[in-house]
């Protein structure tokens, strides 16, 4: 068994790549950056979306299963449309495309919740929930997932897969969680206690044990999965493990929500305040009635994670 790993360099592509070798797992790996995975590998250079067709039947080549990472995220603030549209649904069809020729095992598909609701919208999200992107980045994945889908369809085959994430935590993340976490990084109180609503997330080390379980599970995939650490967290729960995690007490001050709103609005942070005040919970039932075992200690492993980020490099104080 051979697996191409796209994204190979990226936030959850170097876990996976890292997964895989643990389980002695032979890789190809694609990156935009191929140089950074040293010497030695099976390493080749991502195509772009508009390479010719003779480049993805390259990289897909006597490979059985292909986890495609690779894409553009929702941090790149200057991406247009049509940059997401292209590096998400574009690279993502003719991947599948040449995927679905002559790979003759699973692809797996990264998607986001993004690709189902917006980031300020409050939900209770599974692989039933209809879809209503709110944002170029979610449009983009929607799109991706459904051409990808469809590319299997089309050459008869049901073996391609989208696997669902929300927010992911761990070195080097991105985004609300790494704002947050600066925030916590503070000896001042913080009037985030009026943050009641509730995420869930996905520890980076639980996002290639859903992947790694999509490959190795017996019988035909669902077209559709969601992965989630189980029970959903509080906004303030997240800083309070934040600031543990930093030595810090955790002096979270519970302030009514209306001037709080009112003052993110007069600062240009209504969009931030909105997103940080939207309950969305995941519900990784499908993935765990087929075996997957979801993380269920994210707070320990959020103060884990900022205790050891903190000991690498503290801060001056």
């Amino acid at each position: 068994m051979k697996v191409l790993v796209t994204g190979a360099t990226g936030y959850i592509g170097r876990q996976v790549v890292h997964r895989l070798r643990e389980a002695g797992v032979e890789l190809r790996l694609a990156s935009r950056h191929p140089e950074r995975l040293g010497s030695g590998h099976d390493a080749m250079r991502m195509p772009g979306f508009d390479a010719p067709t003779a480049a993805f039947l390259a990289l897909t080549r006597d490979v059985t299963h292909v986890v495609h990472c690779a894409g553009l995220n929702n941090d790149e603030r200057n991406a247009t449309e049509a940059d997401f549209r292209a590096a998400n649904a574009e690279l993502s069809a003719r991947l599948a495309q040449a995927a679905a020729e002559q790979a003759s095992g699973r692809f797996i598909q990264l998607s986001s919740i993004r690709a189902v609701i917006g980031a300020r919208v409050s939900a209770t999200i599974n692989e039933d929930t209809i879809p209503d992107p709110q944002c170029a980045y979610g449009r983009s994945k929607r799109e991706a997932e459904i051409r990808v889908l469809d590319a299997y369809a089309s050459h008869g085959r049901s073996d391609g897969t989208v696997l669902r994430l929300p927010p992911v935590y761990g070195s080097g993340m991105k985004g609300n969680l790494a704002t947050l976490m600066r925030l916590a990084d503070t000896a001042l109180p913080l009037p985030t206690g009026a943050l009641t609503a509730t995420r869930s997330l996905l520890s980076s080390q639980s996002a290639p044990g859903a992947i790694c379980h999509l490959l190795g599970r017996s019988g035909s995939l669902r077209p559709i999965y969601i992965a989630s650490d189980v029970p959903p967290v509080s906004i303030a729960d997240i800083v309070g493990a934040f600031r543990s995690g930093f030595g810090r007490p955790r002096r979270l001050m519970t302030v009514p929500a209306a001037p709080l709103r009112a003052a993110a609005i007069l600062l240009g942070k209504r969009i931030f305040w909105d997103s940080m005040t939207a309950t969305q919970i995941c519900d990784p039932a499908l993935l765990v009635s087929e075996g997957w075992l979801p993380e269920t200690g994210t707070l320990e492993r959020l103060v884990e994670m900022t205790r050891f980020a903190n000991a690498q490099s503290p801060p001056l104080r």
